[in-house]
Order: C-alpha cells, then sequence, then structure tokens
C-alpha cells in the first residue's frame, strides 16, 4: 500500500471462494485488484480482475506508476498507470519462471526483484527452485523486459529478506546491494530430480552476499561473509 498526491492506493489478493457442491471448482476464482482510495477514504478508482487464479507476491508503487508481480506457473510483473487516480490501467506486462517477493527501485525507469526461480512439472505444477536476482527495465511501459538475472543455490536456498524488506540493503550512490542468503547446494549423491520434481539442496552456509549493481553489467558479486552451520546434538 502507499499514499500519493492525497490517494491511498492498495493492492489486494482475494482468496478463492468454494462452493457447497460436489465438484472440484471453485465458486469464485482467486483474483487481485488495485484500489484508489482519496482523502474521504472514498473508493475513487478500481482496477479488478487482475491474474485470475494467481496471488501477489510482491507491490511497488512509484508515482504515478505501480508494479506487481504476481505468480501460479510464471511471474508475471504488471506494468501499471495511476497517472488518473480514477481509471488505474494495465500497460505492459512480462511473463517470466519464477517470482519476485520484493521490488526494490534501481532508477526511475529499472527495479530489482528478490525471489526465487520456479519450474513447471509434467502435471502443471510449480515448483520453487533456488534464489533469483532479476534487474527490470520498465522504461518502454507496454513492453518490460529482464535485463538481467542470477540464480543462487539449489532448492532451498531462501533470505530472510523475501520476508521483510528491512533485511535488503541497498546504497545507490555506491551501486552495492546487500543480502542475507541462506545457501543449499546440490547434493552430489541425489539425483536433483525426485520424479517429476526438483529434490531440495543441502545447507552448506549462511552469510551476507555482496553484490554490486548495475543497469550495464547486472549484479556482480564482489563477496561474502560466511557463517558456517554446526549442528548441535541435544
Amino acid at each position: 500500500m502507499d499514499e500519493f498526491d492525497n490517494h491511498f492506493r492498495i493492492a489486494t489478493t482475494v482468496d478463492p471462494v468454494w462452493g457447497f457442491g460436489f465438484g472440484n471448482e471453485p465458486a469464485q476464482e482467486q483474483q487481485n485488484g488495485v484500489y484508489v482510495l482519496n482523502d474521504d477514504m472514498e473508493t475513487v478508482g478500481v482496477l479488478d480482475d487482475l491474474a485470475q487464479g494467481e496471488t501477489i507476491y510482491s507491490a511497488r508503487f512509484m508515482g504515478e506508476r505501480a508494479y506487481l508481480v504476481t505468480f501460479k506457473q510464471v511471474d508475471p510483473l504488471f506494468v501499471i498507470d495511476l497517472s488518473d487516480p480514477t481509471d488505474p490501467t494495465v500497460l505492459g506486462k512480462l511473463k517470466i519462471p519464477g517470482y519476485s517477493n520484493y521490488l526494490h527501485p534501481l532508477d526511475e525507469t529499472h527495479l530489482i526483484g528478490i525471489g526465487k526461480d520456479a519450474v513447471v512439472s509434467k502435471d502443471e505444477i510449480a515448483y520453487t527452485l533456488g534464489m533469483k536476482l532479476s534487474l527490470f527495465d520498465v522504461s518502454d511501459v507496454e513492453n518490460p523486459i529482464e535485463l538481467h538475472s542470477v540464480s543462487i543455490g539449489a532448492r532451498g536456498t531462501d533470505s530472510y529478506a523475501l520476508q521483510d524488506p528491512k533485511a535488503f540493503l541497498f546504497d545507490a550512490e555506491k551501486e552495492l546491494m546487500v543480502l542475507p542468503i541462506y545457501l543449499y547446494e546440490e547434493n552430489p549423491v541425489e539425483d536433483p530430480y525426485q520424479g517429476d520434481w526438483p529434490a531440495y539442496g543441502i545447507p552448506s552456509y549462511q552469510g551476507a552476499f555482496v553484490y554490486h549493481v548495475s543497469v550495464e553489467d547486472g549484479f556482480v558479486e564482489r563477496g561474502n561473509d560466511v557463517v558456517v552451520f554446526f549442528a548441535v546434538l541435544v
């Protein structure tokens, strides 16, 4: 949610409503929307029925624009025009594997996305893999692109920054980004796929990963401060 120019904007996901019949289909599909309220808390603008059957994983409001990431099998990044509060409009979207839990502006036309990579199995179920860093170029609002991306670790790799944006550090002047990462690496013994789904890796270490981030070069790792795990048996 966000406040801009005396208007309150909020992005929402409405969970599916299941009927009481014998079928397996919901009476109402899961859907998403963006709502704009004036300073009297009256709804003046609505963009609903957005990405039915998917869930909003991240949202970023930047002035007259909003950026949403929804996910079910792939990651649609929506670019939304909010210049007219009474008429929110989708300008463009991009579909790529995985999703972003957190969006952060690099500048006015580029966004950093922090999330998970994903793969779709034969039974059409999406399974998460390791972490994924994306740099989106939204200068052409009708055709946003993923300019750079980096995958980190095997399935199970995680970061607290995916839950709490305060765990994410970005210094725009130095072009440095720092993330706490709990790294899983592929198990050299097991098959990386168990049946139709990818196997989890094995935890190897956790620490602060430091990246130089730029439009030209994307994400360049500068190092990491590793804290090795020790198992304590009681």
